[in-house]
């Protein structure tokens, strides 16, 4: 029976839940540790299932968790229901291994089946595969951000730098760029200077993706800037974009002038300090609309 009346410690209405438990499929990165930081603040107890080699012992090992292989979903689902847990949040980057050392046990085996050809589609089209079988499995899927309120960048500019007029034409050609390479399933930010298009975000990932544009930095003219968005369409339940202190401070390191990221759609992994790091480096930090004005 779904419990209702969930409310957040800052007062907003939380996700409505469906037991007690809930559960977190835990990629890297600090995020997961926050979602379980969130979920006990709201009185419910949490399990994290940690996908070997990538989930952060520092940020899951004061939590009740176990360790799976990433392709072990008989083990997978086992645990989460030995736990209770029927409500899921699956958060944290996880790199997508080559089909060959996959390895999946019987039931991973049979939901790879299920799941079809989403498993050799881009990232998006196969969260989303997942999403749907877990669902039909009987779990109820969470997006951190219903967790995470209060890190979910908003609208505008943070910190003290603004874009000026170059800046924000490379931010609305980098908008463009990142709807057509969405639509395309093939990444969720790109980086542009002076109307030049240095690069664009495949399954390399963003840290990746920035190095490469600092490479193809041109001499002599301003710095890029990173554009952070959803895909069009995209379920907002996994994969949200996320920006992190360290990637403020990449950006900086490779000659960026600032960042622009989806407001209501990306993910903040410490607020304060993203904006530090982006005013102690003199970047701009700016939430910006799928469409239109900034």
């Amino acid at each position: 029976m779904a419990v209702a009346g969930v409310t957040s410690p800052d007062g907003k209405p939380g996700p409505i839940l469906s037991g007690d438990c809930v559960g977190i499929l835990a990629g890297g990165g600090p995020l997961p540790g926050q979602v379980a930081q969130a979920v006990a603040a709201l009185g419910r107890r949490v399990f994290i299932v940690g996908f070997q080699d990538f989930a952060e012992p520092a940020v899951i090992g004061s939590w009740p968790h176990r360790y799976v292989r990433l392709a072990a979903a008989g083990e997978i689902l086992s645990c989460l229901r030995a736990e209770g847990c029927r409500d899921l949040v699956l958060i944290g980057p996880v790199r997508r291994p080559s089909f060959s050392d996959l390895r999946p046990d019987a039931a991973g085996a049979r939901i790879m089946a299920r799941i079809g050809r989403a498993l050799f589609s881009g990232d998006d089209g196969l969260l989303a595969a997942i999403v749907r079988v877990l669902g039909e499995e009987g779990f109820a899927i969470h997006g951190a951000h219903e967790f995470l309120s209060a890190s979910v960048g908003r609208r505008g500019v943070l910190g003290r730098v603004r874009p000026d007029a170059g800046a924000q034409a490379d931010i609305d050609r980098g908008r463009t760029v990142v709807d057509a390479i969405g639509r395309l399933d093939i990444g969720q930010g790109c980086v542009v200077q002076d109307g030049l298009v240095l690069a664009v975000e495949a399954m390399e990932g963003t840290d990746r993706m920035l190095l490469r544009a600092g490479e193809c930095r041109q001499p002599g003219r301003p710095g890029g800037v990173l554009v952070k968005m959803l895909k069009p369409g995209q379920d907002r339940r996994a994969d949200l974009p996320t920006i992190g202190p360290d990637t403020v401070r990449r950006a900086a390191q490779v000659g960026l002038r600032g960042i622009a990221f989806q407001a209501g759609a990306t993910l903040l992994t410490d607020p304060d300090l993203c904006i530090a790091a982006a005013d102690a480096a003199g970047l701009f930090l700016v939430g910006i609309d799928a469409e239109g004005e900034n």
